[in-house]
């Protein structure tokens, strides 16, 4: 079975089947967080690409447990998956709801974020493959990512180069630190209210929250243990 990964979910499924999976990481963090078993990295080079690995390496079934956002490998896997016959799961943890207290403003895209942003400073938690979105905007803005962003960045930018999970109080002392007046992310969602969200929420800052893109046209869950539920009962080719 090849599982599509990169994120926590997947490296927690592979290690629930040891022996059963290949992992297939896309290749653009420099030094990603490896799952159990055998692990591939790089792109399939497209649909086409995709279907020829499936084919060449007997892959009976495939599980995308892709980043809810990376919706051209998703839209590939169902269309690849369908071309050579074998099922598909896709597995996408809840998305984030607002809590008492919450200033969210809720966008279709990046584009539209940007278009809509509030004066003052950013803390820009979209990911460092987005910033350029943002290139144009006078903002003050502070960028967290696991690697450097490329240009064309703003003009006005501080990064911060770092690794997840962060703790409330670290958020809190982080965003009146940089004195920070709006939060921007996506709704990447989880298991809890990301620690991001809750400190803007005691400083009383507004969030602007990207939407995910539409739902793929495949069976959904939503947690490791449905996921593999479903290899057990034999859609894997277990």
């Amino acid at each position: 079975m090849l599982i599509l990964g990169g994120t926590g979910e997947a490296r927690r499924l592979a290690a629930e089947l040891p022996g059963l999976v290949v992992s297939s990481l896309a290749g653009r963090v420099a030094e990603p967080r490896l799952p159990e078993g055998a692990v591939r990295v790089g792109g399939f080079g497209g649909v086409d690409g995709l279907v020829e690995w499936l084919r060449g390496n007997g892959i009976t079934a495939v599980v995308d447990a892709t980043h809810p956002f990376a919706a051209r490998i998703t839209a590939n896997a169902v269309e690849a998956t369908a071309r050579v016959g074998i099922p598909l799961l896709v597995l996408r943890r809840p998305g984030w709801a607002p809590e008492p207290g919450d200033d969210w403003r809720w966008v279709g895209s990046l584009e539209e974020a940007a278009a809509g942003l509030p004066g003052g400073r950013v803390f820009l938690t979209t990911g460092r493959q987005d910033v350029g979105v943002f290139a144009g905007c006078p903002q003050f803005f502070l960028v967290r990512s696991v690697d450097p962003p490329e240009p064309p960045l703003p003009q006005r930018l501080h990064v911060l180069l770092d690794r997840g999970p962060f703790t409330v109080d670290g958020e809190v002392g982080l965003m009146r630190e940089y004195r920070i007046d709006v939060l921007v992310t996506k709704d990447s969602g989880g298991g809890q209210t990301a620690a991001k969200l809750v400190a803007a929420r005691s400083l009383g800052l507004p969030v602007v929250v990207v939407r995910r893109p539409p739902a793929p046209a495949a069976e959904t869950v939503d947690s490791v243990a449905a996921a593999v539920a479903w290899v057990r009962r034999g859609s894997g080719g277990a």
